[in-house]
């Protein structure tokens, strides 16, 4: 059986672990820089505890709006969240998403490292990989 496509990204980002999982977590956070694409954020739901849903609702600079759930199957705060990942469009494409927080040396930078995987094909891995990227370097941006 095939492998399914998967992408690893990872940033260093100039703030503790505390508070970049604040900015994942927190909805009011994260609408003021998660911007994928130049799309905004509009609305977001987290209920950050295992089995604890997430939702978050982008509208495009055309005004189509895009919405994206799913589930937290492991939460370490500050550390790490594996949650399932599925548009509202697709949900027969439910996707895993890893995100994980390392200390560096000096306490005040952190290794960011996000893994998506099971993507249903290599279109959606590369579209998603623009995305995140998008996301990883606004989050960067916020702590510079």
């Amino acid at each position: 059986m095939p492998t399914q496509p998967s992408l690893t990204l990872q940033r260093r980002i100039n703030a503790k672990p505390a508070k970049i999982y604040a900015a994942w977590t927190v909805p009011s956070q994260i609408v003021k820089w998660m911007h994928p694409n130049n799309n905004d954020v509009i609305h977001a739901e987290m209920d950050v505890r295992v089995g604890g849903r997430f939702r978050i609702l982008l509208r495009t600079p055309e005004g189509e709006e895009h919405d994206v759930s799913g589930v937290f199957q492991e939460v370490v705060p500050d550390e790490k969240l594996v949650y399932t990942w599925a548009w509202r469009s697709t949900p027969e494409r439910e996707s895993l998403v890893t995100f994980t927080l390392r200390s560096e040396e000096d306490g005040e930078r952190t290794l960011l490292t996000l893994k998506h995987e099971q993507f249903a094909d290599v279109e959606a891995r590369d579209n998603h990989e623009v995305g995140w990227n998008n996301v990883l370097d606004e989050l960067a941006r916020q702590f510079a």
